[in-house]
């Protein structure tokens, strides 16, 4: 990052991305006005998800929907190995979201970084990135050739329709895209928010039935005349 203004702009453009990307209730979340919503098909990515191949940190090849998203509870940014800006405070960050969900890592909910320079971020390279983090299982970086990519990228919303803008790899990290495939319930949060508030708007997409009691006794708790 060159200088304070640079990352003040990023981190305006990851908010216009977060109301674009976010619903109503998502958006009083994070403490932010919902002034506009965006159409359901940018929320809602999961039926357009492409199975291209992917190569996970770990060297194994998997397709991208049918291994890493059909039935999961998922979370999903984009990065690269090299960045000296906001990818490794994401990084840490999410370390945090991942060391509060604990054992659901990998179990039921599953944390997937993609790079957005998978020409450089080779698999060895991002072995090395996560090892130097200190990343625990659960949790997949990924790279591929760039139309593979660039097609998960767009599918997820990590674009700009200005391919002026789009080619600004910068524009596309910061943003964590949240989905349960099951119940196809997309939304996004920042990733460099609260890691609580990242883990409750993972949790928010959950539709077990353990989830489901966990909400209603926070409604009681908060209200004892709630009924749910």
């Amino acid at each position: 990052m060159k200088n304070a203004d640079d990352f003040q702009e990023i981190l305006m453009n990851h908010r216009r991305h977060l109301i674009a990307g976010l619903g109503v209730a998502s958006l009083y979340a994070f403490g932010l006005p919902a002034s506009a919503e965006a159409p359901a098909t940018a929320a809602r990515p999961g039926r357009r998800m492409p199975n291209v191949e992917l190569k996970t940190h770990t060297g194994a090849k998997v397709n991208f929907y049918d291994d890493l998203v059909r039935g999961k509870i998922v979370a999903i940014n984009m990065m690269y190995a090299d960045c000296e800006g906001i990818c490794p405070l994401m990084t840490n960050n999410l370390l945090r979201v991942q060391e509060r969900l604990a054992s659901r890592v990998g179990r039921d909910i599953f944390m997937y970084s993609i790079t957005i320079r998978p020409e450089i971020d080779t698999v060895e390279h991002l072995a090395d990135y996560a090892e130097m983090h200190s990343v625990n299982p659960g949790w997949l970086f990924l790279t591929g050739s760039r139309s593979n990519i660039d097609l998960v990228r767009f599918a997820l919303g990590f674009y700009d329709p200005d391919p002026k803008v789009d080619k600004e790899i910068n524009r596309h990290t910061g943003m964590v895209r949240i989905g349960n495939d099951v119940y196809d319930r997309w939304s996004m949060a920042p990733a460099l928010a609260a890691p609580e508030q990242i883990v409750a708007a993972i949790l928010h997409v959950d539709r077990s039935p353990a989830a489901v009691r966990r909400a209603g006794g926070a409604i009681l708790q908060a209200d004892p005349r709630s009924t749910v």
